[in-house]
């Protein structure tokens, strides 16, 4: 396991204010051992928090062409056929992984192929829940065109307490399904939208492993 570099400073900063609120209570608070240890014992958990939500386990990814694999860890909140109106104009199946605090918050492509759009949308942080955070938080839409033609359109959305969205993709750019091209601070969600007729892997309420899920297969267009 390593930690992600978009969490170096993070760790750094909280890494130096502990030590200042560490120094604070020595002085102030060793005569009160009750109090001089619970404020201890707070930064110590606060400290292991931010490491472990930065943290990037290693996994392999399974091998196939059609494969739609995971682009994150978390629970499956929603299946349904939608209307995509962003990119596609058209009916897609949705489907949206909701990621809290605990989980592992590096971003992995769903499918190998191109890049073909990339577009950031500053917008509001409703919880990442609410039925208008796809369409009105802040988020980055990424679609990837396979060598079959099918394209799958993935979208990092921002949540109330996750407000910095980090997108890695790039137009014209070659990737391989389970490659990083992201990074969500703080809990959000991602939805990935499939053409009509995927076969999916997974249901509702699924807890799913990102870069290691298979979520679906894409079939010949």
């Amino acid at each position: 396991m390593k930690i992600h570099k978009e969490g170096y400073r993070i760790i750094a900063i909280s890494i130096l204010l502990a030590a200042g609120i560490y120094a604070i209570n020595h002085v102030f608070l060793l005569p009160y051992p009750i109090f001089y240890w619970l404020v201890n014992a707070f930064l110590v958990v606060m400290l292991y928090l931010v490491i472990q939500f930065f943290r990037v386990p290693h996994r392999v990814s399974p091998e196939g062409d059609d494969l739609i694999i995971c682009p994150a860890d978390g629970k499956v909140v929603v299946i349904e056929e939608v209307e995509e109106t962003e990119y596609f104009k058209d009916k897609r199946i949705q489907i949206s992984i909701f990621m809290s605090p605990l989980n592992v918050h590096a971003n992995w492509n769903p499918i190998s192929g191109t890049t073909q759009y990339y577009k950031y949308h500053p917008g509001k942080f409703l919880v990442a829940w609410h039925p208008k955070s796809s369409t009105d938080n802040e988020r980055s839409t990424v679609v990837t065109k396979h060598k079959n033609g099918q394209e799958v359109l993935f979208r990092q959305v921002a949540g109330a307490v996750a407000r910095r969205i980090v997108c890695y993709a790039k137009e014209e750019q070659e990737v391989k399904a389970g490659s990083e091209f992201g990074f969500i601070k703080f809990g959000s969600r991602i939805d990935v939208y499939l053409p009509i007729g995927t076969k999916l892997n997974v249901k509702i309420d699924d807890v799913v492993q990102g870069k290691t899920t298979i979520i679906g297969n894409l079939t010949n267009s």
